[in-house]
C-alpha cells in the first residue's frame, strides 16, 4: 500500500475514533475544560453540525454519529477508488 493510502486510512481511522469518542463523551459528560474532550468536540463538530441540520433525533436519540461514520467510510472508499 502506498504512502497516500496509508495517510488517508489513518486520517479516516482517527476521524472515526473521534466520532466514537464523542458518543462516549455524550454519555459520560466530561469536564468541558478537559483538553481531550475539547479536541474531540473541535474535530467532530464540523462533521456532525451540518448533519444535524438535516437529520433530526429519532425517539430522542441523535443518530448523526452513525450517519457520519457511514459517510466517512463512503468518502474514504471514494478517495481510494480515485487513487487507483
Amino acid at each position: 500500500m502506498s504512502a497516500a493510502y496509508q495517510i488517508i486510512d489513518l486520517v479516516f481511522w482517527l476521524l472515526n475514533i473521534a466520532v466514537l469518542a464523542r458518543v462516549l463523551f455524550s454519555w459520560l459528560r466530561p469536564d468541558p475544560s478537559n483538553r481531550l474532550a475539547r479536541l474531540v468536540y473541535d474535530v467532530t463538530e464540523p462533521i456532525l453540525a451540518p448533519l444535524r441540520r438535516y437529520i433530526k433525533p429519532i425517539g430522542g436519540w441523535d443518530i448523526t454519529p452513525v450517519v457520519a461514520i457511514v459517510l466517512l467510510d463512503l468518502l474514504e472508499r471514494l478517495l481510494f477508488g480515485l487513487l487507483r
